[in-house]
């Protein structure tokens, strides 16, 4: 049952939570020894396509090669009758345009990365700029960086005002614009700081918390993603609020996919277990996905020369 709304202050945020390391490490180690039953298999390929984002963020991106993996996006494997869509198509903000266009009314969102991706490092006008010019060309979703320098130097305020103030920047939230805050988690170094990164993002305005660029190693992992759900959790027993969460990098193989959604469900519940809460930022985990699901259909493996590598 989902909670009301709290009005509840801002903490202080030189104050955290002390992460166990080693808890942390052997809690996440668990979910992936959970025994999963042939249709329960099934059931989780198919929701894992749908929340993939399908991502190209590349300087040689071209308008051809954004329509092509937007193609793909809505043509995922011909063959396979009834397959789900992926949940979003992520490209930089002068390619938004092109995306939205090629997508159409199929129910695909557009994400933007912005906020001088992937290394933050502009001014607060700069990136202002770069979140409403993608805003203003149809992104759903824009996708910003925090400012990993002032957060590990201990400035955590200039870390929350920027944030709020791109949140400002992705206009009413009746408008559908959501957030996604990157903590490039692989900087941070321990976990304490990506609790408290993970409180910042929550209490700044971020409609999503994500671990990482995909440009930094390590990126997403089991045991960072799980601090990060249970901040997400905390965050909603005192608020009533629920955040969406976003493991990117490093996740491309599909069992390890189910693991994530194995910790998923049994840390927020079935409530998030969704791609308006949960998303994968790892393209190529897609055609791994589709290769299990033709083995789950036919009992045999398709080449990879099957699926389009976009």
């Amino acid at each position: 049952m989902i909670a009301e709304k709290k009005i509840v202050a801002i903490p202080d945020f030189r104050y955290n939570p002390h992460i166990d390391h080693v808890g942390v490490e052997e809690r996440a180690s668990r979910f992936t020894k959970r025994s999963i039953k042939a249709e329960t298999k099934l059931n989780g390929l198919k929701l894992t396509l749908n929340m993939i984002d399908l991502t190209t963020l590349e300087g040689k991106d071209t308008d051809g090669k954004v329509k092509q993996l937007c193609y793909k996006a809505q043509h995922l494997h011909d063959a396979y009758p009834g397959l789900p869509t992926v949940a979003a198509i992520c490209v930089y903000p002068s390619m938004v345009s092109v995306a939205k266009k090629a997508l159409g009314d199929s129910g695909i969102n557009v994400a933007s990365v912005a906020t001088a991706f992937p290394s933050g490092q502009a001014s607060r006008d700069v990136k202002i700029r770069d979140v409403k010019f993608a805003v203003n060309n149809g992104a759903d979703e824009i996708d910003m960086v925090i400012s990993r320098g002032k957060f590990l130097q201990g400035d955590y305020n200039f870390v929350f005002d920027e944030i709020a103030a791109v949140k400002e920047a992705c206009g009413p939230a009746s408008s559908g614009t959501r957030l996604k805050v990157i903590l490039e988690t692989g900087e941070l170094v321990t976990y304490d700081n990506v609790r408290k990164a993970s409180d910042i993002a929550m209490y700044a305005g971020a409609d999503f918390i994500k671990t990482s660029t995909g440009k930094v190693t390590p990126a997403a992992t089991m045991p960072v993603t799980l601090v990060m759900l249970e901040a997400i959790r905390d965050f909603y027993y005192k608020t009533g609020k629920m955040i969406a969460m976003k493991p990117a990098g490093g996740i491309s193989k599909s069992k390890l996919a189910l693991h994530y959604l194995v910790m998923l469900q049994e840390t927020l519940g079935e409530a998030w277990m969704n791609n308006h809460w949960f998303r994968f930022g790892a393209s190529s985990l897609a055609n791994d996905v589709l290769m299990q699901l033709e083995k789950e259909r036919t009992g045999v493996y398709q080449s990879a020369n099957y699926f389009s590598i976009d």
